[in-house]
């Protein structure tokens, strides 16, 4: 039950924004063999005196930050497989791979409160997040 938020410098259209949503979101389903109704991520646009990126960065607006908040138990083979993914998935929005980091949080699943208030730990949260 990944929670993702894509962070962005430019505007881009409804369609796009959609668009990155699902970049992400597919991403996740494969690497991390998540159920593809768990969709669970936002896109915030800043204005890019906002957002402050590389100066080195040959086309600043099109920095994105994509983090990750998700179960512990992801393996690095996972992990490397998502941030393959993603780059690969949001080449369709001209965003070159050098523009894009991907920053994954591991939390127990004592730190989730999930269906009510109960701990994701007491759950049969119905996949493996041990892949």
């Amino acid at each position: 039950m990944p929670n993702a938020m894509i962070e962005v410098r430019r505007e881009y259209s409804a369609a796009d924004e959609a668009g990155l949503i699902d970049a992400v979101h597919d991403a996740l389903v494969s690497a991390f063999r998540i159920p593809p109704q768990d969709k669970d991520i936002r896109l915030l646009v800043h204005a890019p005196h906002r957002f402050a990126c590389s100066p080195q960065l040959t086309k600043p607006e099109y920095f994105t930050l994509v983090t990750i908040d998700c179960f512990a138990g992801r393996s690095v083979d996972a992990k490397r497989a998502l941030y393959s993914e993603i780059v690969t998935n949001l080449k369709a929005f001209n965003i070159p791979p050098d523009h894009i980091t991907i920053l994954v949080r591991d939390h127990p699943t004592t730190n989730w409160g999930l269906r009510g208030g109960q701990a994701a730990s007491d759950l049969d949260l119905g996949f493996d997040i041990n892949v």
